[in-house]
């Protein structure tokens, strides 16, 4: 067990424990971000949420933080099944610098979220897929008729991030 696992161990999925003081540590020293990478598969489904929490928490600040964990990131997004996991993972999978075909392959893995049992991670999963369509002219059509679909049948928070969402889609793309 790392350090940084140490810290994220205990307690339950209602408090967020010692996640402060991970991103803390993470962002004084990005390469411990592996820390936090290898923590997402760990046993302890307490451990995997704090370990998404934190490094979504740290990435949001220092996006880099990721660039070395692109084909993990993707290929625990494919695996996962932890709802907490999931809409970390949501959240991250924008900040990463992605080739095409892993674009692609990021796109159609969100896709398959959007259909999650979790209102959260549905609507995570929205949120992410404006973030591509907004970075690719090319998939807004696609992303628009998600959002129409979920906003007229999701859950309130869904219904008013989907009027948001396609408001942005109809706005220039960002740079």
């Amino acid at each position: 067990m790392t350090a940084l696992t140490g810290l994220l161990a205990g307690g339950d999925r209602r408090s967020i424990g010692r996640v402060p003081e991970v991103v803390r540590l993470v962002r004084r020293d990005p390469r411990r971000a592996h820390e936090l990478v290898a923590a997402l598969r760990h046993p302890d489904p307490v451990v995997r949420m704090r370990a998404a929490d934190a490094l979504e928490k740290a990435s949001a600040v220092d996006r880099e933080i990721l660039r070395a964990h692109v084909r993990a990131l993707l290929g625990l997004a494919r695996r996962a099944t932890q709802q907490e996991l999931r809409w970390h993972l949501a959240q991250m999978i924008p900040r990463l610098p992605l080739a095409p075909r892993q674009r692609r392959a990021a796109f159609a893995v969100l896709e398959g979220y959007l259909t999650d049992r979790s209102a959260i991670v549905r609507t995570f999963a929205m949120q992410a897929l404006a973030d591509f369509a907004l970075a690719d002219r090319a998939l807004r059509r696609q992303v628009a008729r998600h959002l129409e679909h979920l906003t007229a049948g999701g859950t309130p928070a869904m219904r008013a991030r989907g009027r948001r969402l396609l408001a942005e889609l109809d706005r220039e793309p960002r740079a």
